[in-house]
């Protein structure tokens, strides 16, 4: 069964250069190992997700236009997630608020093709969720 995730738990994108925080609000209440939890509604870009350091995914357009100005040299920029969809799946049997609970199998697409989010370190390791 997966780990029920909270804030704090640690973050990777496919395309970035560091991990980074995910960061949730305590605006529902609801906390695991005295952290706020999670659900498959936090992925707002800069709010629940800060930076992953520099991007290098071609398809962003900020790294096309950095890397053409450097004549064909993949240059990266700094990483500003790019997030519209929430992360899938969430837990099938915990709702918070109305929404799936985020669990550390889920995984969240970025709006440029091939970037994926993706918890690499839960911020709490007791509790379980199917």
């Amino acid at each position: 069964m997966p780990t029920l995730i909270t804030s704090g738990s640690t973050c990777r994108c496919s395309f970035g250069t560091s991990p980074c925080p995910l960061l949730i609000p305590p605006a529902t209440g609801v906390t695991c190992s005295a952290l706020p939890v999670a659900t498959i509604l936090d992925h707002q870009p800069l709010v629940n997700l800060a930076t992953f350091g520099m991007c290098s995914n071609p398809a962003n357009p900020a790294v096309a236009a950095a890397t053409a100005a450097a004549l064909g040299v993949l240059t990266p920029v700094p990483c500003v997630p790019a997030t519209v969809a929430p992360w899938a799946p969430g837990s099938a049997t915990l709702q918070i608020s109305g929404a799936p609970a985020l669990t550390e199998t889920s995984k969240l697409p970025c709006s440029y093709p091939g970037g994926i989010i993706e918890i690499i370190a839960p911020a709490q390791h007791s509790v379980t969720t199917s």
